[in-house]
C-alpha cells in the first residue's frame, strides 16, 4: 500500500514518525513530500525573528529523523492534488500517486483584506522570515545611528496580539537592551507598538492572566492599541481604522492565518482555505484522504471549531497514523472518532516570564516560563528523544 504524506509540520511528521515506529519495513511504501529538508518548530519561531535565540535551534533536519529504509523523503513544493484520479503532482513535473493520502499542508497568512499587508509587513512563518526579521532589526538600529533624525528607524509595530504577537513583542523587548548596548543608542527612542483588532490580547484566554500579561509587557515598553483594526500598511507604516497614522520602518504582521490554498482546489467544502473534514479527520466522501493540522478545521461536540494549534496537530497526526495502521493491516479503520485532548496553554512573555493554564490551574511567571520550556522540550523528546533535547531544547535563560 502507498501512503503519501504532504508536509512535515507537527500533522505529517508526526503521522510519518508514528508509522516509521508501527509498522514493519515490508507493511507499506511510505513517502514524505516537504518543501525543505527540515521540520522547524513552529511555535518557536518568535525568539529567533526577535534575535533572542539562534535560527538553527529551530531547525531540525528530517533525515535526524526518519528511517530512510521505511520512508522515502522527496524535497519538492507540491502544485496539485487530484483527489478523483488519487495523485500528486509536484513543482518539477513529478506525478506520485497514493492508496491513502495525508494532506498536512500548514497554513498561509491571513491578511483580512488589509491593503498593502503583503507588500509592506514582514511575517512570521518559516525559517527565512525570521531570519529577514532579524537581519531587518539590527539593520535599522545601524541606519538610525547615520539618521537619529528619523525615528520611524526605531519605531516597530506588531500587528496582531494573538500568541504569535505576544511572544514575540516579548522576545523583542527583551532584545532591545542588548541592540541599544550594542548600537550606542538611547532606550528612550525605541518604540514597541502591539496593535490588536479585537477588544482584548489573546483573545479567548483567561481575563486575570491577560492583565497580568498586558503588565508585564507594559513594564518592559510595549505600547498597546486595542480595539483598533488596521487599514493599511504603507512603506511609512500603518493607518488605523480611526485614521491615525504610525510611522514605522518595521512592520510585523502575526494577525491570523489560513490553510493552504490548495485546499480550495479539492472540490470539498473549506472555511477559510481549511477542510471540513469528518470525524475520521477524512475528506468528506473519501475513505482514503485524511486532512489535517492548518489544512482542516475540527468541531467539538457543540460544533465549535478548534484553534489551529500545534497541540491539536501533533494528536492528529498520532491519530492518523493508527488509522492507516488499521486500513493496512485491517482494511478499515477504527470507528473511534477523532477526540482533541487539551493538555493547557502557556504563552511566554520573553525571559523567565510567561502566562498559562494547565487543567484548572492558572499559572504566571517563572513557574509559567518553566512549564513553557517543559512542553517544548517534551515535543522535542517526543520526536527525537533525549539526544534531540539537549541539541535544540530550551531551558532557563
Amino acid at each position: 500500500m502507498k501512503v503519501l504524506i504532504l508536509g512535515a509540520g507537527y500533522g505529517g511528521l508526526m503521522t510519518a514518525l508514528q508509522l516509521q515506529k508501527e509498522l514493519d519495513y515490508n507493511e507499506a511504501e511510505i513517502t514524505i513530500v516537504n518543501k525543505h529538508s527540515y521540520h522547524y518548530i513552529t511555535t518557536h519561531l518568535h525568539a529567533p525573528a526577535a534575535g533572542t535565540l539562534p535560527t538553527d535551534r529551530v531547525k531540525i533536519e528530517l533525515d535526524d529523523l526518519i528511517d530512510r529504509e521505511k520512508i522515502n523523503r522527496i524535497q519538492q513544493e507540491v502544485v496539485k492534488i487530484s483527489l478523483e484520479n488519487k495523485s500528486v503532482k509536484l513543482k518539477d513535473g513529478q506525478i506520485l500517486v497514493y492508496d491513502v493520502l495525508v494532506i498536512a499542508l500548514g497554513s498561509d497568512i491571513e491578511t483580512f483584506g488589509i491593503k498593502g499587508l503583503k507588500e509592506h509587513a514582514f511575517v512570521i512563518r518559516s525559517v527565512n522570515s525570521v531570519r529577514l526579521i532579524r537581519e531587518h532589526i539590527e539593520y535599522m538600529f545601524a541606519k538610525y545611528k547615520t539618521e537619529p533624525n528619523r525615528p520611524e528607524y526605531l519605531t516597530f509595530i506588531v500587528g496582531g496580539a494573538g500568541f504569535t504577537g505576544i511572544e514575540f513583542v516579548g522576545e523583542l523587548a527583551d532584545r532591545v537592551p542588548e541592540l541599544c548596548k550594542e548600537f550606542d543608542v538611547d532606550p528612550k527612542v525605541v518604540r514597541i507598538f502591539n496593535i490588536e483588532a479585537a477588544p482584548s490580547v489573546l483573545p479567548g484566554f483567561d481575563e486575570q492572566l491577560v492583565e497580568h500579561a498586558v503588565e508585564v509587557l507594559k513594564s518592559k515598553g510595549v505600547e498597546f492599541h486595542i480595539n483598533t483594526p488596521i487599514k493599511e500598511v504603507t512603506a511609512e507604516g500603518v493607518i488605523l481604522e480611526n485614521g491615525e497614522e504610525i510611522k514605522s520602518a518595521t512592520v510585523v504582521w502575526t494577525g491570523g492565518v489560513r490553510g493552504n490554498q490548495l485546499i480550495d482546489t479539492l472540490g470539498i467544502e473549506t472555511i477559510r482555505s481549511r477542510a471540513k473534514v469528518d470525524f475520521y479527520l477524512r475528506a468528506p466522501g473519501y475513505k482514503d484522504v485524511f486532512i489535517i493540522g492548518d489544512s482542516s478545521i475540527v468541531f467539538d461536540e457543540n460544533g465549535k471549531p478548534y484553534p489551529p494549534t500545534a497541540q491539536i496537530a501533533v494528536q492528529e497526526g498520532e491519530y492518523v497514523a493508527k488509522q492507516i495502521v488499521s486500513l493496512i493491516r485491517n482494511g478499515e479503520i477504527k470507528k473511534t472518532p477523532f477526540k482533541f485532548q487539551y493538555l493547557g496553554t502557556v504563552a511566554s512573555l520573553g525571559r523567565r516570564e510567561a502566562i498559562g493554564k494547565v487543567g484548572k490551574w492558572k499559572i504566571k511567571g517563572m513557574t509559567a516560563s518553566l512549564m513553557k520550556q517543559l512542553i517544548d522540550n517534551r515535543y522535542l523528546y517526543s520526536i527525537g528523544g533525549l539526544p534531540l533535547i539537549f541539541k535544540k531544547g530550551k531551558f532557563l535563560r
